[in-house]
């Protein structure tokens, strides 16, 4: 018999015992619950989603005493059922019946956005019917007997308007078009009706697009593939690691895309090492098991050598003929290769850009896969544009750039998210000082003495060498050596393959090695000028180390006595304090909050953005095209 924590409405307790029996239960701290085993305190709310229930559980407290015990909606933060009580009982010991069927919800019709971005005292945020204003935090207000916890939100003037916290989903964080500060609103007049309404107009313009849109795509007829194959389930079971339920997940929405006659354009978006290119990996497989080639596209060479070598590894009992094109192949091996997609006897080609170049043809092309599209070129996304009109497409990312998020939130791209970490995974310690070499004297130390790698990354080629002359001396014993993209292809490949190896201890490179490339070794990684990196690279970048079970270290550091610019200052702030797994989709939100919405919507929509915020112009396209929907012809 398990024991439980069993709590009563009118109960005195202390809210301090009772986080430390949900940790010993197994239950994790969020900043708001999502899925079961998850709990979140916001002042003297307290947030449970405990297993075996079909919805969290709310608990308000007054003072030390259980005021309130509530069910509500996951999605709207709605309160629809009171209890007297509530038991709940340890993840840990117990295996709960329902357990890139509770899961993190990536989109609902009121908070399109709302699950990635974090409010704090001080942020201007939207109340859906009031406006836009300030948040100043949460203040305990007495009603009657009842000391009850309100939001405050301040408007011009001073004027400040306190909201109960049951009506939190009215509220959403303001994020404007060119992260310039907005116009706060005066309560209790008629110009902010006035701007949803102007705002309306010009998003009923822009759903009509869309549906339009959306109405050629469902016209296209792309290939049926078939149901999964002896091999496919084979190779799958084949796996070295047990899936997590988002990889599963994400695996079957694969599956049904690749099985329907639509030709499938869908974002997997997952944390850094949480088993994105496995899934990416299965598709391919299928796609060849009907006699389909494949494709994948990735941003750098030595991320094609670390797939290619996985693909080739997991596929080695198949007769599946899998190459890569990079500046790794010379002439006649390039040669050999492109006729051999045009004949057909190439299955998957891993490669760069140099896939998109006018040479490569296929003989029957049936899947694209794209890694960190981010990472390309104009010219090179216009020629996977038209890719997408002629095959099925899957783009994977860590840190989705603002505009595929927004398509992917507004239901014009299909999205699966990974957000299940691997079993034994643990958050980097990360840490934002000025240059200090002492600080890297000893990180290096540390790692070499436990047996692990380090990697050093500056952001420009020159001075790598001075660089690693300079770390030498600081562990005499050490094997320091650089990489960077402007070496031969097989000197590179070289360098590569001694540190994936374990014959190098220091690797001094450039951010070359920010996407994609695993090496569970190197657990330690030091970023010279991380000032002048942009939010997204420093995300990769501290990816690189983690990605097993021992605690890991990321050091971004800045030259001594500088003033940072307020946004390179911002972007370090947001990676010193998203720490947690998965926190991609959170460092994208952040990135578009920093750089503003962008130019995604053209330039007519410009305006309604930042009126009404992103959010919640989200929330009314969404709305306007789901009405639109309802009264096209079937």
């Amino acid at each position: 018999m398990f024991e439980s924590l069993k709590l009563y409405k009118a109960e005195v307790v202390d809210l301090n015992e009772i986080h430390g029996r949900l940790v010993e239960f197994g239950y994790r701290r969020q900043p708001k619950v999502a899925e079961e085993g998850d709990f979140a305190q916001r002042g003297g709310i307290l947030d449970v989603f405990p297993v075996t229930f079909d919805a969290p559980v709310r608990l308000e407290f007054d003072g030390d005493k259980v005021a309130h015990i509530r069910s509500f909606n996951i999605a709207t933060g709605e309160a629809f059922l009171d209890h007297q009580m509530a038991i709940i009982l340890p993840i840990r010991g117990i295996l709960p019946k329902k357990l890139k069927s509770h899961r993190r919800p990536v989109i609902s019709e009121d908070i399109p956005i709302n699950n990635f971005v974090d409010i704090s005292p001080g942020d201007y945020v939207v109340h859906v019917k009031h406006g836009i204003g300030r948040y100043r935090g949460i203040e305990r207000v007495k009603e009657g007997a009842e000391l009850l916890d309100y939001i405050v939100l301040e408007y011009a003037e001073g004027a400040k308007l306190y909201v109960p916290i049951s009506d939190i989903d009215l509220i959403q964080k303001y994020i404007g078009f060119e992260g310039k500060p907005p116009k706060v609103y005066k309560l209790g007049t008629k110009a902010w009706a006035a701007a949803k309404a102007r705002a309306q107009r010009g998003i009923y313009s822009l759903a009509m697009d869309f549906l339009e849109m959306q109405a050629k795509r469902q016209s296209l007829h792309g290939h049926a593939f078939s149901k999964d194959t002896d091999w496919q389930v084979e190779l799958e079971k084949a796996f070295p690691f047990r899936d997590t339920p988002a990889q599963t997940r994400a695996t079957l929405e694969i599956k049904r895309d690749m099985e329907s006659t639509k030709p499938m354009d869908r974002l997997i978006c997952g944390d850094v090492g949480y088993g994105k290119t496995e899934v990416a990996l299965r598709a391919a497989f299928k796609a060849v098991m009907d006699n389909k080639q494949a494709a994948l596209l990735v941003p750098t060479t030595i991320l094609a050598a670390q797939h290619y070598a996985t693909f080739k590894s997991r596929m080695k009992n198949y007769p599946v003929n899998i190459e890569m094109l990079s500046r790794f192949r010379n002439d006649a091996q390039l040669a050999r290769i492109l006729d051999g997609l045009k004949e057909g006897a190439v299955d998957i080609i891993i490669g760069t850009h140099r896939l998109l170049s006018h040479d490569v043809g296929f003989k029957d092309l049936g899947l694209a896969i794209i890694d960190e599209e981010q990472r390309f070129g104009v010219r090179h996304k216009e020629k996977l544009k038209r890719m997408r009109l002629l095959v099925d497409v899957l783009t994977l990312t860590a840190t989705p750039i603002p505009r595929t998020l927004y398509m992917s939130l507004m239901g014009i791209k299909d999205m699966s998210v990974v957000d299940t970490p691997p079993e034994t995974r643990i958050p980097v310690i990360t840490k934002v000082t000025e240059y200090d070499e002492d600080i890297i004297k000893e990180g290096i130390k540390r790692e070499i003495r436990r047996g692990g790698q380090v990697f050093f990354v500056h952001n420009r080629v020159q001075g790598l060498d001075k660089i690693a002359s300079r770390l030498s001396t600081f562990v005499p014993k050490a094997v320091v050596e650089e990489a960077h993209g402007q070496m031969p292809p097989h000197q590179l490949e070289d360098v590569m393959i001694k540190f994936i190896k374990g014959e190098i201890d220091v690797l001094v490179s450039t951010a070359i090695v920010q996407s994609g490339i695993d090496i569970p070794n190197a657990n330690t990684i030091f970023v010279n000028r991380a000032d002048m990196f942009g939010l997204a690279d420093l995300y990769q970048l501290r990816g690189r180390v983690g990605r097993y079970t021992v605690q890991a270290y990321s050091y971004f550091m800045y030259p001594k006595g500088i003033v940072l610019p307020k946004d390179a200052e911002m972007r370090l702030k947001a990676i010193e304090e998203h720490t947690e797994l998965g926190s991609g989709f959170k460092i994208a939100m952040e990135d578009l909050e920093l750089r503003g919405a962008g130019n995604m919507l053209g330039t007519e929509q410009h305006g309604f953005i930042d009126v009404i915020g992103f959010d919640l112009y989200c929330r009314l396209l969404r709305n306007t095209i789901a009405g639109l929907r309802k009264n096209l012809p079937a």
